[in-house]
Order: C-alpha cells, then structure tokens, then sequence
C-alpha cells in the first residue's frame, strides 16, 4: 500500500518528510519514489555514464539518497523505483538519432506537453534504461516500476516516424522484447519487475495501439501496475458510462479482468488508484469515499496491495486506516 513521490516530491524534504511520516502512522507501508521522472531526470548523483553525458543530472540532487533508502527499509517500508522508460526528454533530445522523429521538421517529435519521446525501437535506449534500473537495484529499491513503457498516444500522431512500421504486431513484439531484456539483465539484483499500464488494457483484446496487451506483457512481470483512475475511463466500461460515479466497479472490474486474463503465469496486480481531483467528467474533488471505494475495489478483486496517485505529492490521510498495533508487530516479524 503505497504512495507516490515526483521527482520534484522527493527532493524536497518538508514533502518527502511528510509523506514518510504516513508510513508511521498509516497503514501506508510502501512508497513509490521517481528515480527517472517524466522529463527524464535523475534526483541522486548518478555514475551511469550515458546519463551524465546527456545532462539527466538534473537539479534536484538529494545528496543523502542512500539513507533515505536505508532508513526507509530499516523501517520495513517497500521501496519502489519508478522508471519512466520512452518518454524521455533529456535523452531525445541529447541523442536526436534514438528519437521518435517528427516528419514535419526532422527534428524530435513532441507530444502535447512538449515533451520529446525515443523511439521504442532503438535498442540503445533499452540500454540506457536498463541500466538505470539496475543503479536503482544496487541503491536497494526492491522494485523497478517501469512506467510510459509503450508508444505515445497525444500529440501529433501522425508526424511521428519510427526506426522500424509503426505496426501492432512491432509494437507488440517491441515492448514484450524490452522487458524480456529488463528481466534477464535486471535478475542477478533481485529486484522485482513492474509495469504500468492502460486501464483499458484489461478491456482492450489489441494492443491499445501502444504496445500493451496484457497475455504479452505478463510472462515478464512480477507485478502489473494499471492505472485504473476512474477519471482516464472517458468511454465508461460495460455496464457502467458514468466511471467517476462508480469508482469500485471501475476499480474491480480492471484488477479482475487482468487477473483473469494473465493467471497462465504467476504475476500479482497492485493498481494505481486516483487520489486527485476528476479532470474529465464532473470535475470535483476524489475525497476519502471515492479512495476508499477504489481500494476496496482493489482487494475484492483479488489486487495484493494499491498505489496512491497525486500528481501534487498531497494525500487523503481520512481515507488510510491508522496503523496498529498488530500491523506492526506482522512487519516487524517478517
């Protein structure tokens, strides 16, 4: 049961502090901490070499990083790095030639946040990628949480020119092939794999043309990450048009799904779950009912255990049970 840490999160320390402290008090007992954010930053002094070169050294350096990921196991807190894997800015535009190329200016192509991509078909950004989340591993993080691990899905579509066809059976082949990489390299660390996904993908029998499909990605998981924010529903599910007034059936029918249709292999679910206000229909604030609806969605579906997403680092204590006595006599005997 986790929450969730952006870069610019974890670099300041009345934030980090604060969201810490919920795994004191709270039944929160794992964090997911950026360890490559979405502009591609790095928040610790990094020695992988590539990432020096282009300048993912970014501003935030927290110098006592490997305390803070001491302290925190010390504790018995689950750490998890997430990774934001073809979403790149930093790295595109350092190395144009890795890019996703735009068509209209041969320079990188951007999506609607200006945000330039690499291309999910060069090799060498698998490289560079995996060999931050192996830094993560040696750091102590007990999970890679690979996150944008798909092709871009805003932005001028169209323009965008790829290494190889932008294909469904590419793109497929594509992203299972990454993470079978990630997890024969990643393996001697010992470090568990996750990815983040559509929530759609537990609906979608293609790859949501991105690249995700739940029978592909399985074998190569320990744990799927889908992001199943009732707000990113924006055609409603069956049975169920109006997602934000149903955040446990929203929540429910995802994990189940996937659960379903990845049991040939021993993968877990942990959803992502919304904990920020709703953009898309009636725009009003997702409060301690709507949160702890969603978890109980989770865990009657079968999930082992949630993530709380909220873009401002800014959670609804009300909705998290208080931490007991027994819960924290369980951990300590582990």
């Amino acid at each position: 049961k986790a929450a969730y840490l952006t870069y610019y999160g974890v670099g300041d320390r009345g934030i980090r502090t604060r969201v810490f402290e919920l795994t004191n008090r709270t039944e929160l007992n794992a964090v997911v901490i950026d360890v490559k954010g979405d502009r591609g930053l790095i928040p610790y002094r990094t020695q992988v070499p590539l990432a020096l070169e282009v300048g993912a050294q970014g501003p935030v350096i927290i110098k006592e990083f490997d305390q803070m990921i001491a302290d925190l196991k010390a504790r018995g807190v689950y750490t998890i790095a997430r990774i934001v894997v073809f979403k790149d800015n930093v790295l595109a535009n350092a190395k144009p030639g890795w890019a996703i190329i735009d068509t209209r200016t041969g320079k990188p192509w951007i999506d609607n946040e200006k945000l330039a991509w690499v291309d999910p078909f060069r090799e060498e950004v698998w490289g560079y990628v995996i060999a931050v989340a192996a830094e993560a591993a040696r750091k102590g993080f007990d999970e890679i949480q690979f996150d944008y691990i798909r092709f871009p899905t805003d932005g001028k579509i169209t323009a965008a020119r790829y290494a190889r066809p932008n294909t469904k059976e590419n793109r497929l082949e594509t992203i299972s092939s990454f993470l079978a990489r990630a997890r024969r390299e990643l393996a001697p660390t010992g470090v568990f794999l996750a990815a983040d996904v559509f929530g759609y993908t537990a609906f979608n029998e293609n790859d949501t043309d991105i690249g995700q499909r739940i029978e592909e990605l399985a074998p190569h998981l320990d744990y799927f990450s889908p992001m199943v924010y009732p707000s990113g529903y924006h055609r409603g599910i069956p049975g169920y048009r109006n997602p934000v007034a149903h955040p446990y059936e929203i929540v429910f029918e995802s994990v189940r799904l996937i659960r379903k249709r990845s049991a040939h292999v021993t993968v877990a679910v942990r959803p992502w779950i919304q904990d920020f206000r709703d953009y898309a229909f009636a725009r009003r604030p997702f409060g301690v009912k709507d949160v702890r609806a969603q978890q109980r969605g989770a865990e009657d579906a079968g999930a082992t255990g949630w993530m709380l997403w909220n873009p401002r680092n800014d959670y609804t204590v009300d909705a998290l049970r208080p931490k007991t006595t027994a819960s924290v006599k369980g951990e300590n005997s582990k």
